[in-house]
């Protein structure tokens, strides 16, 4: 009996060899013999490998998504890249060019808080260009903001009255702390005192921490102060800021035509 118990123990591990880690001991087990164990922990490091690659990969797919809601760029536009901007004129391409040195360096640009202004005739691709160059920041792992006047004014006023959820001072912060700034439609708002003070206090709180902001109007550059404050218009232009006049027939009329 104990002869027959150890022929079969015997048989129930046989010598074999792995081509990878050379001989190894198979054991029968109620599956069937086992393999390589030096493989099997070989698969269980590139299974956890790959985990820990798909968690991350979550992870920065989640950061993008808070990144991209708060970015509030609205649907109409999202599409809209620096690669599909396509000049129709010299003056579109410089237009172009300034957009993407601006994008390809935000380092510096955020860094010395340089502000854009796009200004002039409506359809010329003024708003297409500022939401590729935030596309461009958020990519580059940056917050980048897109309101128009109206809503930003409106976000601060709402905090004036009576059991608001939030201050004045996490309003302005919320407009303040991005990156990038992107303020669209300048002369739409009425231009009042109070509305040119909230812009200021925009304006001014990221001129000092030396955030950039640009600015979107259909207006000529001379009635810009008008509707900002001449203080917030200096501060736009200081430190380098820039100028694009975007004055080529409207994309919008050509289609039509």
């Amino acid at each position: 009996m104990a002869r027959s118990d150890g022929r079969q123990r015997y048989m129930s591990a046989l010598l074999e060899t792995c081509d990878k880690h050379g001989e190894f001991t198979s054991l029968l087990l109620a599956g069937g013999w086992s393999t390589c164990v030096a493989c099997g922990h070989d698969a269980e490091m590139a299974a956890a490998a790959a985990a820990q690659v798909a968690w991350r990969g979550q992870l920065a797919a989640r950061a993008w998504d808070a990144r991209l809601g708060r970015a509030a760029i609205p649907e109409r536009f999202s599409d809209r890249r620096l690669s599909t901007y396509q000049p129709t004129c010299a003056e579109a391409a410089q237009a172009l060019s300034v957009a993407q040195r601006y994008a390809r360096s935000f380092g510096a640009v955020r860094q010395s808080g340089m502000c854009l202004i796009f200004c002039g005739d409506v359809g010329t691709g003024k708003t297409h260009l500022a939401v590729g160059i935030a596309h461009e920041v958020l990519e580059q792992g940056g917050q980048a903001v897109f309101t128009s006047v109206i809503r930003a004014v409106r976000s601060v006023k709402e905090t004036f009255g009576k059991g608001a959820g939030r201050t004045e001072a996490q309003a302005l912060r919320d407009l303040v702390e991005p990156d990038l700034l992107i303020l669209d439609e300048v002369g739409v708002q009425f231009g009042s005192d109070a509305e040119k003070l909230i812009l200021f206090e925009i304006i001014n709180g990221r001129y000092e921490s030396r955030r950039p902001t640009i600015i979107i109007s259909n207006l000529a550059l001379g009635e810009l102060e008008k509707f900002l404050g001449a203080r917030a218009v200096d501060r736009l232009r200081e430190g380098g800021g820039k100028v694009v006049i975007f004055d080529w027939p409207s994309y919008r009329s050509r289609k039509v035509a």
